[in-house]
């Protein structure tokens, strides 16, 4: 009988050993990566930058704003950009949770009228082959130079004028819901702009 609870209490020190250290070492790794990531994401977020919006001089990571909506969980970013003083659009981090896998996040830039400049897929998490051709020159070339004022951003399945991605409609509506809604904080945005300048 004794030996027995030897052989229990045993496994259960060697247990909390094995969870310690690789509690540990988690967290090491994690510490260790952190910077890593953290400067990775901020260079494709420049790289993003660059690919949205028309030529600027000024820094617009350095000059992002950071917007309450009520269409997204956390803050929306704006990165106003700005060519010798003037300003001359903005790229918007459009998001939605309704892609066919979840969050599909992008970077849509605005010239200063509201025409997109372009847009970049920053994340997603859609089914390979059918939703990650989202970030396809063919379906990202329809909404480029199109100002929603005048453009249904809608799927034609909607009523609107965009091709849908065949096999996946459900996340063609939600990169469309997602560039709405960076156009509608970019409307504010603008408005706000124009009014301080009187």
């Amino acid at each position: 009988m004794s030996k027995k609870e030897s052989t229990f209490s045993n496994m259960i020190i060697t247990l909390l050993i094995i969870t310690l250290v690789s509690g540990l070492s988690l967290g090491f790794v994690n510490d260790i990566t952190k910077g890593p990531k953290a400067k990775a994401k901020l260079e494709r977020k420049i790289k993003a930058l660059k690919l949205v919006l028309p030529e600027f001089t000024n820094n617009p990571v350095a000059d992002i704003e950071l917007v309450k909506s009520e269409k997204a969980k956390d803050s929306v970013e704006m990165y106003p950009a700005y060519f010798d003083k003037n300003w001359v659009g903005t790229a918007v981090v459009g998001s939605t949770n309704k892609g066919f896998s979840g969050l599909i996040k992008l970077m849509i830039g605005f010239k200063k009228e509201g025409t997109i400049k372009n847009v970049v897929v920053l994340e997603q998490k859609e089914t390979p082959g059918l939703g990650t051709k989202m970030k396809d020159e063919k379906f990202i070339s329809q909404y480029r130079d199109k100002n929603l004022e005048s453009f249904n951003i809608k799927v034609k399945k909607d009523g609107g004028e965009i091709d849908a991605l065949t096999g996946a409609t459900i996340t063609s509506r939600a990169f469309s819901e997602a560039v709405q809604m960076a156009y509608d904080e970019f409307l504010k945005s603008k408005k706000l702009k124009v009014e301080s300048k009187k």
